[in-house]
């Protein structure tokens, strides 16, 4: 029997992330769960077992507010399997005040671009071995309106909700695009989606965001539709060799224009590297 093709995902213990779990299983990927909360990782493996006969999951406990965890978790990984065939990058986080890590770094910047960075920098090797192999980032609207500080990236001088996970993932699309530069050749893709508005718990903080989050939460789409486009650009057929992309709801869209600056890509590239202490 030929060994099933591997598939790496993040954030999977709830919202999108279980259902692209569930998806990239379904497809007969074996799927590699790399959860903050081992009982929450078990649990998923569990609700995926339920539902695809024969699946393959393995759990991997990192919690990726931790570039130092996000790096041994590559390593684990790519040890165990040399050959990676989809990586998506899949957690997030949203915060209704600034927030600084144990290493230092502020949150939302460090899980939703630095840790995805970290890990797909470990990764590399293992992702050009399971070559045709694709890189997804989950991104956000948000990033479309965004504006780059790259001289204030972790909000030390100026900090707000909305512009940090803005900026963050605006960052995390600038890094995707690099990604595809810098792999074009190898067989592996790097592209980015947007998977609509969603009602999982990323915006269920206290005080006023949080509260109008909660109203929201019936009309924005159900976690299993979510999970739609992240999934297709992952495994479509003739997405193989599609690379530097946005996708809304299937479809190719326009990013922001700051993310077709190179320059400022290169820059930012450079400013990643200098966070993430891989410069």
């Amino acid at each position: 029997m030929a060994e099933r093709r591997v598939a790496v995902v993040t954030g999977p213990t709830s919202g999108i992330g279980r259902w692209i779990a569930l998806g990239l299983a379904r497809a007969g990927l074996r799927t590699v769960l790399v959860a903050r909360h081992p009982g929450r990782g078990e649990a998923t493996r569990a609700w995926i077992a339920e539902r695809v006969v024969g699946a393959e999951t393995e759990l991997v406990v990192a919690d990726l507010a931790l570039l130092s965890e996000a790096r041994a978790a590559a390593s684990r990984i790519a040890a165990a399997h040399p050959r990676v065939a989809v990586l998506v990058n899949n957690a997030g986080v949203f915060t209704e005040r600034r927030r600084v890590t144990a290493e230092g770094h502020e949150m939302v910047l460090t899980v939703n671009h630095l840790a995805p960075f970290v890990l797909t920098r470990a990764l590399a090797d293992a992702l050009r071995g399971g070559a045709p192999s694709r890189i997804v980032n989950v991104g956000s609207a948000a990033s479309d309106k965004a504006r780059l500080d790259l001289d204030d990236l972790e909000g030390a001088r100026h900090w707000a909700p909305g512009r940090a996970y803005g900026q963050s993932k605006l960052a995390l699309m600038m890094a995707t695009f690099g990604w595809a530069e810098r792999l074009a050749g190898t067989g592996v893709t790097a592209n980015i989606v947007h998977p609509g508005l969603v009602a999982t718990n990323i915006a269920k903080v206290p005080g006023p965001i949080g509260f109008v989050w909660m109203l929201g939460m019936p009309f924005m789409l159900r976690p299993r539709r979510g999970a739609d486009t992240p999934l297709h650009v992952a495994l479509a057929p003739e997405l193989e060799a599609v690379s530097g992309r946005y996708f809304k709801r299937r479809r190719e869209a326009e990013p922001n224009p700051l993310a077709r600056d190179e320059a400022l890509r290169g820059r930012l590239w450079a400013e990643t590297e200098r966070l993430c202490g891989t410069s």
